[in-house]
């Protein structure tokens, strides 16, 4: 099995890439956050930089899919995931496009389904199982759990901006630069959007 891919970026969309590893373009699946990366990434390099991903390898009787992320703790949360019934790497992925890995792990560890609906936009039946099959499994460090809870905290103003056309990975952007002092779902909305309109 694949499991980690190094090489250089011959095709990109918003869901996936084409990775040339040695005369080999492999097609993998990724989240629009990480398609952002690597574009920043690429954008501090003038010369054709090599980028590596963590892959997950899905094989089907008819069909064999890449899955890549830029973190270890993205494949290890998205295998954790697909280990779910119902659950398949399609599905995992579109929860990982709408919320980071500590938010999942901070849902999971306080079983707060409710939490996970919001900032992951799942149903109820799949957050259930997901915080009930995967409460035992999650380990998340105490800086994690500080970020995860602000991120879950402005979930309605990820929400508000995601429903303006921002992608996730801008949204969470703009929120980490917030100044502490705004407080408030309407005005760290505004002062956000302010921060988008800049870029």
């Amino acid at each position: 099995m694949i499991s980690y891919l190094k090489g250089q970026i011959v095709r990109e969309s918003d869901k996936y890439i084409v990775l040339n590893t040695g005369g080999v373009g492999y097609k993998i699946h990724i989240t629009p956050d990480t398609v952002m990366s690597l574009q920043k990434i690429k954008g501090l390099s003038k010369a054709d930089l090599e980028t590596s991903l963590w892959i997950h390898t899905a094989v089907r009787e008819n069909s064999i899919d890449l899955y890549g992320f830029i973190e270890s703790n993205e494949l290890e949360m998205f295998e954790l995931l697909i280990t779910i019934s119902g659950i398949g790497p399609k599905t995992a992925l579109g929860i990982m496009s709408s919320a980071s890995v500590e938010a999942l792990e901070n849902a999971i560890l306080n079983e707060e389904s409710g939490n996970l609906i919001k900032i992951s936009g799942i149903g109820k039946k799949n957050a259930e199982k997901i915080v009930m099959e995967l409460k035992g499994k999650v380990i998340s460090d105490a800086g994690s759990m500080d970020r995860a809870k602000k991120e879950v905290k402005d979930s309605d103003v990820l929400e508000a901006l995601k429903s303006l056309g921002y992608s996730p990975y801008e949204s969470r952007e703009a929120l980490k630069n917030l100044p502490k002092e705004i407080s408030g779902t309407n005005a760290r909305i505004k002062e956000a959007l302010k921060l988008l309109a800049r870029k």
